[in-house]
């Protein structure tokens, strides 16, 4: 193990000392301390090392990532002051030019599919509300039926600021707040900004979710179905197909994934579905039982639904975006095609 480890750490700064650019450099990070990077499958190792061994092992793993991420701080800020110095010449300006005109800015896409979520929904009966980006465990995890050995709350996946505190994760941490301290009939949507360390191509660390809950008498996963069905038509084409496929998750039972007929090809198959002719869009199902009786709601009386994804998502397969980092870098020329 040791020798694995100390080959990690050369191929880890050699790369380090060989970036050109902090892009590259993020790489870097990514490929050796992101969730599923070499240093982060090295501890998930550690089950396999003998327990006398696993404490001095443990040492190592943390000490090769103390120099690791050293090493790519005190780079990045070397490539940060280059790149810097490198904007400032190309674009650098003849103020004695004449002025142009000024443009009129537009709202951003994440503005313009947020507000017409909620259109949808008020349509549909729904309120909304919203609630803090700094959560506890207690609504984030535990009243959501996520026991404490659950992956998302894993150091990796997850922003803590300390043990009971932590960046939210999910706009679903609402679904607690609100029916702990409201009876049913609720009927509400969440937006806001949510918090998650991943970051790629379709992730970023921080995106912004959509969240809704619905708690009646008597609701069954056929009005779940329904609701579904009338904003996926409203907020692509009228022509726009549902399909739920049975799935998992701790706050609700039975759970589903929901699937939309692609809104480039109509179901056809096109490159953004990958020829399958569905896109994936969100997570729902009916609200767990024991959900309900944590939050002091009689789950013999009530029942509900509830639904969650992701505003980023809707973006980018109704625009055509390919990547999410486009919705958050800020180019006039992305943004403009908006107006």
């Amino acid at each position: 193990m040791k020798e694995k480890l100390d080959g990690i750490k050369l191929a880890a700064l050699a790369l380090i000392e060989n970036a050109v650019s902090t892009a590259e450099l993020n790489d870097v990070r990514v490929k050796y301390l992101g969730k599923s990077g070499e240093i982060s499958l090295v501890m998930r190792d550690m089950a396999n090392v003998p327990k006398e061994e696993r404490p001095a092992m443990g040492k190592l793993v943390n000490e090769l990532r103390s120099v690791v991420e050293n090493a790519l701080n005190e780079k990045n800020a070397i490539l940060a002051i280059k790149e810097e110095e490198q904007k400032f010449k190309e674009e650098e300006i003849d103020v004695t030019l004449s002025a142009t005109g000024k443009r009129l800015g537009n709202l951003h896409p994440l503005t313009l599919i947020r507000r017409e979520l909620i259109d949808i929904f008020l349509s549909m009966g729904f309120s909304v509300d919203e609630g803090p980006e700094i959560e506890s465990d207690l609504y984030n995890f535990q009243l959501l039926n996520i026991p404490k050995d659950h992956p998302s709350r894993d150091m990796q996946d997850t922003f803590y600021i300390n043990d009971n505190i932590l960046l939210r994760t999910q706009t679903s941490a609402m679904q607690a707040r609100i029916m702990t301290n409201q009876q049913p009939p609720i009927r509400v949507v969440v937006p806001g900004k949510v918090y998650r360390s991943d970051d790629d191509a379709s992730h970023s660390p921080i995106f912004n979710q959509f969240e809704g809950l619905a708690i009646d008498r008597h609701i069954t996963m056929g009005d779940l179905q329904g609701c579904l069905q009338t904003f996926a038509q409203k907020i692509f084409s009228s022509d726009t197909k549902v399909r739920l496929r049975p799935s998992y998750f701790p706050f609700t039972e039975p759970s589903v994934e929901v699937d939309v007929t692609c809104a480039m090809c109509h179901g056809k198959g096109c490159r953004v579905c990958k020829g399958t002719g569905w896109v994936e869009i969100l997570g729902a199902g009916i609200v767990n039982p024991a959900v309900l009786e944590m939050c002091g709601i009689d789950s013999n009386e009530y029942s509900g639904f509830a639904f969650g994804f992701g505003i980023d998502r809707i973006a980018m397969i109704k625009y055509g975006i390919p990547n999410i980092k486009m919705l958050y870098e800020n180019d006039v020329r992305f943004l403009k095609q908006f107006n």
